[in-house]
């Protein structure tokens, strides 16, 4: 018995596009499937389809699915570290002037809080991948945020009695705190928007740094 479809009728095809066209519209559509539904359950025939490309037009542009997925991680890693270095720019090629310190500190929890209203679930893809059995792939997905923790304790190590070491980990913490309300907000919305979020965080964060500026810091003086 037959519903009268014909299996056989080829799959639409969306309009040609030229190679950068097309590689960016299966970036974005990966992105979105990786989002909603992990690595292990997107497979390249369903991201084929959304794209409506055949799968050998697909593997032209990436060779493997996991190909395919860090190339999304790529790109979603190096819009977190846009942002992080223009919050820590201003200490990096000083000069420090008082009040710079809090204000570095706002930046980088801005920096988190807002790549995560924008970036929404694919945020997961840096912060909660489910891509991490191998030592390399997990490296390449940990990447940006290793990167991010290394510019961010190098100007904590500048205005702070504390070994390079110590800053990392005041780094690492830093970024735990304002991922974590990023995270939350786009979990469990409230009324608390991302503005007054950067303000409590920062608050609260700033606290703890400001108790570790070292005395003999010279400032510049606007």
């Amino acid at each position: 018995m037959t519903d009268g479809t014909d299996d056989s009728t080829p799959r639409a095809r969306s309009p040609r596009m030229a190679r950068d066209e097309r590689r960016a519209q299966v970036l974005r559509i990966a992105q979105e499937l990786f989002s909603s539904e992990g690595f292990h359950h997107v497979s390249m025939d369903d991201i084929a389809e959304r794209a409506e490309v055949s799968k050998p037009v697909l593997y032209r542009h990436f060779p493997s699915k996991l190909d395919l997925y860090l190339a999304v991680v790529d790109q979603n890693g190096a819009d977190l570290l846009v942002a992080v270095d223009a919050a820590v720019s201003g200490i990096e090629q000083g000069p420090v002037r008082r009040g710079d310190g809090r204000d570095v500190i706002a930046a980088i929890v801005e920096a988190y809080i807002m790549f995560v209203e924008g970036a929404g679930e694919s945020s997961a893809l840096l912060f909660e991948s489910d891509v991490t059995h191998d030592a390399d792939v997990r490296a390449r997905v940990e990447h940006a945020s290793s990167e991010a923790a290394r510019r961010i304790s190098v100007v904590l190590s500048q205005v702070t009695a504390l070994p390079l070491d110590d800053a990392s980990m005041l780094a690492v913490s830093l970024i735990s705190m304002a991922q974590g309300a990023a995270t939350h907000r786009l979990r469990q919305p409230s009324d608390v928007g991302p503005e007054r979020t950067v303000e409590l965080v920062t608050q609260l964060a700033w606290g703890g740094v400001s108790a570790l500026i070292r005395p003999d810091f010279e400032y510049e003086d606007a």
